[in-house]
């Protein structure tokens, strides 16, 4: 990889406490019960005051999108990632001999890496590739296409933009499992460039390891747990159901099996082969039970799903709050930017100059089908201290307080007094 770029918004953009609320009073569709539900859900979300959210829902518009709005929104998320990662890395767009676009819920035509192609009036033989569907994990199944495609073709460059459109597709009903993604998912996105070409191995950032994708689609529950569909009244938005926990936890064990024997070392497999023989496993028991991933692993970048998401990822992987920092600190900051989140998570380790030389990066990723894909990189240089997206507020970070100012301006929701009076 010799460089990536993520997005950031104009201030705006902010979805803070005030602008959230006026959100959500313009849905006349909302009860007090609905309104309780939100209030919970915000405040355990992980998410901070300074997340971006579309300009079509700022301006309230939100229930009546048009396809101008979800245009608008990729081609700022696209040319100004893409425009900054040409300019850092000195890499001209005629030189691009693949590209890769995830965007999981908006696939015009033109296709958008044809928009691309278009804009920077790269080369006719370009190989280019329009993802879609693939959701949270998207990021890391074009990274491994890219793998794939450079095992055929030599001394190229590839860019991925991965990024997800929101502006078309805020949820504007009542259902409580349904409106969970309006609070978690915000504006983001990120442009990577990779290259096999031996000569430039000097100035690459990091050196990809392993890649490992795991598709349970299959189980029915995974695959109905995320899933775009529309409510009763008509309104389409995007379902997550309690069975996510079971489908993440399956995905995500079966992508461990293949991926931990390419990253550990012989004798800690061994290790932990000898303390576990005979040994029958009990049920909920972490998936990294006496088995020591950091020796092999130095960096963890989780998927900055959701705080539920992060705690049950670091259980599950035994990690410390140290390890986790970087993820929570990147929820509370960008909120969920569903394919591009990975990278603004990798972002703030660089940010605060964590990665040396030789370190291993292990990638986590979870998405909608059920997915998992899941990497590992290693650092190929000791000077990465680029701030990128942080260098207006890395100082601030770690907070070491990351209570939502709704907790403090609407319990009075929770009154039960309230339950005997109209709303109107």
């Amino acid at each position: 990889m010799l460089g990536y770029e993520c997005f950031k918004a104009a201030d705006d953009r902010k979805l803070d406490t005030d602008a959230c609320v006026r959100v959500v009073m313009r849905n006349k569709k909302l009860g007090l019960d609905q309104y309780r539900f939100l209030l919970k859900t915000i405040v355990s979300s992980g998410l901070g005051e300074e997340t971006y959210g579309p300009r079509n829902v700022i301006n309230g518009r939100e229930e009546f999108p048009s396809e101008n709005d979800a245009h608008a929104e990729m081609d700022e998320i696209m040319f100004s990632t893409l425009d900054s990662l040409f300019e850092k890395t000195g890499v001209s767009p005629s030189e691009i001999d693949i590209l890769v676009v995830d965007v999981s819920l908006f696939s015009p035509a033109p296709s958008l890496t044809s928009r691309i192609i278009n804009r920077y009036k790269m080369r006719h033989d370009i190989k280019s590739f329009s993802l879609s569907g693939m959701g949270c994990s998207a990021s890391m199944l074009a990274i491994d296409l890219v793998q794939q495609l450079f095992k055929t073709y030599k001394n190229q460059f590839a860019i991925v933009v991965s990024t997800e459109s929101i502006a078309r597709h805020w949820y504007c009903g009542k259902e409580k499992s349904m409106m969970l993604s309006n609070c978690l998912f915000r504006n983001g996105g990120s442009s990577i460039l990779l290259t096999n070409k031996r000569d430039l191995r000097d100035r690459c950032l990091l050196k990809l390891k392993c890649a490992v994708r795991t598709n349970i689609g299959y189980d029915d529950e995974a695959y109905g747990c995320c899933i775009q569909v529309e409510d009763p009244q008509g309104y389409q938005g995007f379902l997550l159901t309690k069975n996510l926990t079971k489908a993440a936890a399956k995905a995500f064990t079966g992508n461990l099996k293949l991926l931990l024997p390419k990253i550990l070392p012989v004798w800690e497999l061994l290790r932990y082969a000898i303390s576990t023989l005979g040994k029958k496993p009990t049920k909920g028991q972490n998936l990294s039970f006496n088995l020591n991933l950091k020796s092999g692993v130095d960096h963890f970048c989780l998927h900055p799903g959701g705080r539920a998401v992060i705690d049950g990822l670091g259980k599950s992987l035994g990690l410390s709050e140290y390890d986790l920092e970087p993820t929570r600190m990147a929820l509370y900051r960008f909120g969920n930017t569903s394919a591009g989140g990975l990278w603004y998570v990798l972002s703030y380790m660089e940010a605060k100059k964590r990665l040396k030389k030789g370190d291993k990066i292990f990638m986590v990723s979870l998405g909608a089908g059920f997915m998992c894909n899941n990497c590992v990189w290693e650092v190929m240089k000791d000077d990465l201290d680029d701030t990128r997206v942080w260098e207006d507020c890395i100082d601030e970070y770690p907070r070491k307080n990351l209570v939502n100012p709704f907790t403090e301006k609407y319990s009075w929701i929770n009154d039960e007094c309230l339950n005997f009076v109209r709303l109107d």
